[in-house]
């Protein structure tokens, strides 16, 4: 049969997709449809047609599925954030579960009954709601005006909204402010299309056990363009405006309840990257401090730092678990970051050391072990999968019997996972346990594949854990053993 686009259609959902589409059917036909949800009887109009299956947008709900609830957000639904709102808590739990189950079955091959024994029910969280320590709202012009919000999904069209449920309450005054004192002093917001404007995006973050607020400015150049109130397009040179504006704004959000510093970061680039690679201080420090499992950080507008603390503590102290650490390991934890797991491990640990290809992360990272009085952490700047090898080489090349064993090793990587050289150097280092923290479970069962392969390691545990509820994305964290160790 064939289908025309726009053409209405009725069916049921019997699924869900990996990013939380709706999955029905009409006949043998397969439809994907965003924001439907499993039970629901829907109508929806046809977007794209494939060879043996189709897109299409929900237009009515014509019965609910028993998973369907309320969204808490008024813009849940067009901002492309949360995918998941409309579903309840608890299915949403299950769903994650069975994502990463399938993922390991289907792509790691990981039999049945091993998953049967390994595998932990998801940790989720009691209030799946303001978990976020960290936002990034893009500003941009409206109908209405400048507005602050979310991309919709797919799009640069922002949804006004400065109040997200996923982020802290300080969140809603700081954005107002922003954009008062943008409308005050005419200064324009970015435009993507033309790459004229200033004002980019707002990046919020909150330490949740320290309260400290840093508010971010993201502009197109250093400072606002134009005479007198008047601005134009951002040259990125001086043309007589007030050289204090930006001052002046930091004033103002220095006087919001738990800002303690304003940074403005510059971004010239036209990419879909949020923060370019030149940064100042407007007030305060320039940074802001958290705290995990009694381990201080500092944390600047760049540094990676897991959004979700009260989650964090739990991935982190389940990667601490299974690193069995008696005190005399060594410890290698691959794309460490800013050190927040080299750090959390280095208290129970002989020596730990980190790599991480961000000269900057490495910088906290090291002035973070300092803050923490820990001397046995040690950090590399580079490519995991050079520096790695390189380390192994080296120590292949000293006496039998003078060379370092490593016990275990923690790779936390991106959603890509692991490189096969990374993955390579890893087996050869041949560690009494590898522990393995991922944000993707397909790029996961992939590499658990190519470390299984040749049966020296052995699946342990299986641990997700909801990091980001509302959304699809679900973090997993896994056990592998060296069979004789």
């Amino acid at each position: 049969m064939e289908y025309r686009k726009n053409e209405v259609l009725e069916m049921e959902i019997t699924d869900l997709g990996s990013e939380g589409e709706g999955i029905g059917r009409t006949g043998a036909f397969l439809w994907f449809v965003k924001d439907a949800l499993p039970g629901d009887r829907i109508r929806a109009s046809v977007m794209k047609v494939k060879k043996n299956y189709g897109y299409a947008r929900l237009q009515e709900i014509l019965a609910p599925g028993p998973d369907r609830t309320a969204p808490a957000c008024p813009v849940a639904r067009q901002c492309g954030g949360c995918t998941l709102q409309a579903m309840d808590y608890t299915a949403q739990l299950r769903f994650k579960e069975n994502k990463v189950r399938n993922n390991l079955l289907r792509i790691g091959g990981i039999p049945e009954e091993t998953l049967q024994e390994v595998f932990h029910p998801v940790i989720g969280m009691k209030d799946p709601f303001r978990y976020r320590n960290k936002a990034q709202f893009p500003v941009g012009n409206t109908k209405t005006g400048v507005a602050a919000g979310f991309y919709a999904g797919r799009t640069h069209s922002i949804i006004p909204c400065e109040d997200c449920l996923l982020g802290v309450e300080e969140n809603k005054a700081i954005t107002k402010e922003v954009l008062s004192w943008m409308r005050e002093n005419r200064i324009p917001a970015y435009d993507e299309e033309s790459g004229s404007g200033f004002v980019r995006h707002i990046l919020i973050r909150k330490g949740f056990q320290s309260g400290q607020v840093m508010v971010c400015f993201v502009t197109n150049g250093e400072k606002p363009q134009g005479t007198g109130k008047s601005y134009g397009k951002d040259s990125g040179k001086s043309s007589g405006k007030d050289p204090d504006v930006m001052t002046g704004a930091a004033e103002r959000l220095m006087k919001l309840p738990g800002v303690v510093t304003v940074v403005q970061n510059i971004n010239r680039e036209r990419t879909n990257v949020i923060l370019g690679r030149e940064s100042r201080t407007l007030a305060g420090p320039g940074f802001i401090t958290d705290s995990i499992g009694g381990t201080v950080f500092e944390i600047s507008a760049q540094s990676f730092y897991q959004v979700n603390p009260v989650q964090t503590e739990k991935l982190y102290g389940t990667a601490l678990e299974y690193a069995h650490l008696t005190g005399n390991e060594t410890v290698w934890d691959l794309y460490c970051g800013i050190g927040t797991i080299s750090l959390f491990l280095a208290k129970k640990a002989g020596k730990v050391r980190g790599v991480e290809i961000v000269p900057q992360a490495i910088e906290d990272a090291k002035r973070n072990a300092a803050r923490n009085g820990i001397s046995n952490a040690e950090f590399f700047v580079g490519r995991a999968e050079e520096v790695l090898p390189a380390w192994y080489a080296e120590q292949q090349r000293k006496p039998e019997g003078t060379r370092e064993k490593i016990d275990v090793i923690v790779v936390d990587p991106p959603r890509k996972g692991c490189d096969e050289q990374c993955l390579k150097t890893m087996l050869a280092m041949a560690p009494d346990r590898i522990v393995y923290v991922s944000c993707d479970s397909a790029t996961l069962a992939r590499d658990l594949k190519y470390l299984l392969a040749d049966g020296r390691y052995t699946l342990r545990e299986v641990q997700p854990v909801d990091m980001f509820p509302q959304t699809v994305h679900v973090e997993t964290i896994v056990l592998l053993q060296k069979l004789n160790s």
